[in-house]
């Protein structure tokens, strides 16, 4: 088996294991399109989980969103959603949303309505794979974990349309402040920890990534220096401010550009990855 699933599954053994007894209520929000197929599927695997892997109990709700609910009822994300999601619910499972591509009054998507009401700040997306066979014929396994600031940048959804001499123009707003980022940088930084506290489950040999704890940065400042500028900075400041950090986890910079070059060329070179919205 690989080595990185055998780490995560150790993790969710021991995480589980906590949970002993207890009964964990899980939102189900199949929404538009494909999610009606892949959220009763995936609902089927956790039920059919073994105890000594999901020794708690779960209990599912059905809830709506999308903008298939909108066309029926005028809102994407109704507040009956929101409400059991606050006082019912220990973590959701969101579908698809077909959001259109052109503008459709009173519609928001409900998947940037519930970051706002639920204060997801960061979006933490794992990338595992077991070793495969490049073209240089090497074999390369990924263990990289992505996590993408969730609340900010462009994505407050602050956009103008003005029109002068030479015909309309749009301007759109990107925003990006220390809280924000700073809280990304937390996260950043603490799950490279954890990552390698579960590392340390497995044998030295069986480890995909054996080297020390690393966050990558990932930034455009060489051109948005403002905005770009105050995300590095802030990132690295909350780097530089702990000690267990700058004593346990190495960190780098990459502009975006080359990071989505390397991330094609040389993805096992990633440990944890930390960017903008």
């Amino acid at each position: 088996m690989h080595s990185a699933l055998r780490t995560a599954q150790a993790a969710a053994r021991r995480t589980m294991a906590t949970a002993s007894g207890k009964t964990l209520t899980i939102g189900l929000i199949p929404a538009d399109g494909i999610g009606r197929e892949v959220i009763p599927a995936a609902r089927q695997v956790l039920e059919a989980l073994p105890s000594d892997v999901m020794a708690a109990r779960l209990k599912f709700v059905d809830l709506d969103a999308g903008f298939e609910y909108f066309q029926k009822h005028g809102v994407a994300l109704p507040e009956q959603t929101l409400a059991a999601l606050k006082s019912d619910c220990d973590g959701a499972l969101f579908g698809a949303v077909s959001s259109p591509s052109h503008k459709v009054a009173g519609y928001s998507s409900p998947i940037v309505g519930l970051r706002k009401q639920m204060d997801l700040y960061a979006n933490v997306r794992p990338v595992i794979s077991g070793a495969a066979a490049t073209a240089s014929g090497d074999k390369r396994a990924i263990d990289m974990l992505i996590i993408r600031e969730n609340t900010e940048c462009l994505y407050i959804k602050d956009e103008e349309l003005h029109e002068d001499a030479n015909g309309k123009y749009a301007v759109a707003k990107r925003r990006i402040s220390e809280f924000a980022s700073r809280r990304a940088g937390e996260m950043a930084f603490s799950m490279a920890l954890q990552r390698d506290s579960m590392r340390q489950l497995v044998g030295a040999a069986e480890r995909t990534w054996t080297g020390r704890p690393k966050v990558t940065i990932v930034h455009k400042s060489n051109v948005l220096s403002v905005t770009d500028g105050l995300w590095r900075e802030t990132v690295r400041s909350v780097y530089e401010g702990n000690a267990e950090y700058t004593r346990r986890v190495d960190v780098e910079e990459q502009l975006v550009d080359s990071m989505v070059y390397r991330m094609f060329r040389e993805p096992e070179a990633f440990d944890v990855v930390v960017a903008p919205n």
